[in-house]
């Protein structure tokens, strides 16, 4: 018996890179159950698996997340911010295990997705790729060991001319990384680019820096930069497959997991 899976945002980038590899039988074990996004959505009744340039999936691309939403094993979501959280209280009503890889998502909005965690089992992260996950350890790492050495922390992420939020919700991880590394609230120290006369960098600052260019799809280094060196830690993502494979393999963990909110740390052993 095959985990069946619904893909929300199915017609956004990494919505049909989901149904390519989920027709591909990438990961094991997993079925396209259903292919959901707006109303508006150009392709909308067509074929979700010709939509994606995967051949014929028998499933068609609706607008209705209730009509395939309540008998799927995993929604897998990658649609936006209001969308998500707007879906929050009816997946958690439906008991429904949800993936949510949805970025730029304020305080209100992830309030409503821990709440939808007290009732279905919940997986959400910024990133889902193993090397961002292990970058995240890595970074926090360092930074507990340098804390208090004088070392300043800035991330630089780099991504394609369509993203829509910066910084991005990779570069929050890694900087949420660092600073509890260092002992820091995040929101406390977080500085978004500079401009002006901003003056001299106080002690206590993360600076984040988002470069937005052609078909990027996702550059982010973290800098600890001290006197007379600079520590990079880096990763660079060359296809987007590699978060949708991530975000699969957490549809495939967390069918049939007790109501809770997981990372992708949960996912990958780490």
């Amino acid at each position: 018996m095959k985990t069946k899976i619904v893909v929300l945002g199915a017609a956004g980038r990494m919505g049909k890179t989901l149904i390519r590899l989920l027709l591909e039988e990438t990961v094991p074990g997993l079925e396209l159950h259903g292919a959901v996004d707006l109303w508006d959505a150009p392709d909308l009744g067509k074929d979700a698996g010709l939509m994606a340039g995967a051949g014929e999936a028998g499933v068609k691309l609706l607008n209705n997340l209730e009509a395939v939403g309540k008998t799927a094993d995993v929604i897998v979501d990658f649609s936006s911010h209001f969308g998500t959280a707007g879906n929050a209280p009816r997946i958690a009503e439906w008991g429904t295990a949800w993936v949510v890889g949805t970025t730029g998502l304020n305080e209100e909005e992830l309030a409503a997705i821990h709440a939808a965690a007290e009732k279905s089992p919940v997986v959400l992260s910024g990133n889902m790729s193993l090397g961002i996950n292990l970058l995240c350890n890595l970074v926090e790492a360092g930074a507990r060991a340098l804390k208090g050495k004088g070392y300043d922390i800035e991330v630089v992420e780099r991504h394609h001319n369509q993203k829509k939020d910066a910084p991005s919700g990779t570069a929050l991880m890694l900087g949420r990384a660092a600073a509890e590394g260092y002992g820091w609230n995040l929101k406390e120290v977080q500085l978004d680019g500079r401009t002006g006369l901003p003056g001299e960098r106080p002690q206590e600052e993360i600076g984040f820096h988002a470069v937005r260019g052609g078909d990027i799809v996702g550059d982010h280094t973290v800098m600890l930069a001290g006197m007379g060196e600079l520590l990079e830690l880096s990763h660079r993502a060359t296809s987007r497959d590699v978060f949708a494979i991530g975000a699969l393999q957490a549809a495939a963990w967390v069918a049939g997991k007790p109501a809770s909110l997981y990372s992708m740390k949960d996912v990958l052993g780490l």
